[in-house]
């Protein structure tokens, strides 16, 4: 039968018969039941979903507003003229430094982020002996579950000047808190090693995936290792690599793609350092720490959440012109 037979034979609910209703009724009811534990294991994470992200939405009015804390969000006053928010981060005079650096860093992560994690993945994938390869795995994802409050004390250790490993055993006589230009290295380095293992181990689950009759089907050609990582491994990662792309690119706008801390404690939050590792995340920080302005807090925290979902939707649609099997809407 042709697809457009079956689409010429369905019947919309109005045109059916009250025997073909209840036979309809009847097989959606056995479905939802044979697939009720499937519903079960999704609860908690639409849970958790609503929780966090839906019925928080009516916030987004507080970067609109003259927010007062005693009359709450709705019954504090609009702001006049209504973008007056907008104009206190637009106009400051670190909008633009602190724009660029959050763009900066983000595109290093968005570049050498996923080339590090397919190498590692790949590499880990090859690893035949099963303890051997859990220990790699956790090795690589162990700086993942580090606080940022632990890699402070971690590079503290290592740039303190005068007594830090660098200056006592390598005699490097460089004050690292002082310069700001060796920061635009040090932070992407800091980044990649605390992010690289828990996108590798998606990555690897993604290969784990991979029908192993394409790898015995290229065994039997006389596929050598590399031609099977080049021509089965590398092309069936491409919908993981889209996704966490289009991910990655939402947080464009957002300190180390939403994980901005780092810019903080990392650095020890020393005013020195501001040109070259002040993002729109820590600078925001400081101000509502400073001036307690939750209005302009919630208009750059919108402004970066709006940059970032026009984003996603002119990457994928530029996917879906090179490639629509790859693109998700």
């Amino acid at each position: 039968m042709s697809k457009s037979t079956a689409v010429a034979k369905k019947k919309k609910w109005s045109e059916m018969t009250p025997e073909e209703k209840k036979r309809k009724r009847t097989r959606t009811k056995i479905v939802i039941k044979r697939q009720l534990p499937f519903y079960g294991l999704m609860l908690p994470g639409f849970i958790c979903l609503a929780i966090f992200c839906y019925l928080p939405l009516p916030g987004i009015l507080v970067a609109f507003k003259d927010y007062n804390w005693k009359d709450g969000i709705f019954g504090s006053d609009w702001m006049n003229p209504i973008w007056k928010n907008f104009e206190f981060f637009f106009v400051s005079d670190v909008a633009g430094r602190v724009t660029f650096n959050t763009i900066f860093y983000n595109v290093i992560q968005l570049v050498l982020g996923p080339v590090l994690a397919i190498t590692v993945a790949v590499l880990l994938n090859e690893i035949r002996g099963k303890v051997s390869a859990s220990i790699y795995k956790g090795a690589i994802l162990l700086p993942t579950f580090i606080s940022w409050v632990i890699v402070q004390y971690i590079m503290y250790a290592l740039m303190n000047p005068g007594r830090g490993i660098l200056s006592s055993v390598f005699g490097m006589d460089i004050n690292f808190y002082m310069e700001p230009s060796y920061w635009r290295f040090i932070m992407p380095l800091i980044y990649l090693w605390k992010g690289f293992g828990y996108n590798s181990v998606l990555y690897v689950a993604a290969i784990s995936g991979i029908n192993t009759d394409y790898y015995e089907a290229a065994e039997l050609d006389g596929a050598s290792r590399w031609q099977k990582i080049k021509h089965i491994t590398l092309p069936l990662l491409k919908p993981t690599f889209v996704i966490l792309t289009l991910l990655a690119i939402g947080n464009i706008f957002k300190g180390g793609a939403g994980d901005w801390q780092g810019f903080i404690t990392a650095t020890n939050n020393s005013g020195m350092l501001y040109p070259t590792t002040d993002v729109i995340d820590s600078y925001v920080y400081r101000a509502l720490r400073t001036l307690n302005d939750y209005g302009m807090s919630a208009a750059a925290s919108l402004y970066q959440s709006v940059v970032g979902f026009v984003l996603v939707l002119v990457t994928d649609r530029i996917i879906h012109r090179i490639d629509p099997d790859s693109s998700m809407l």
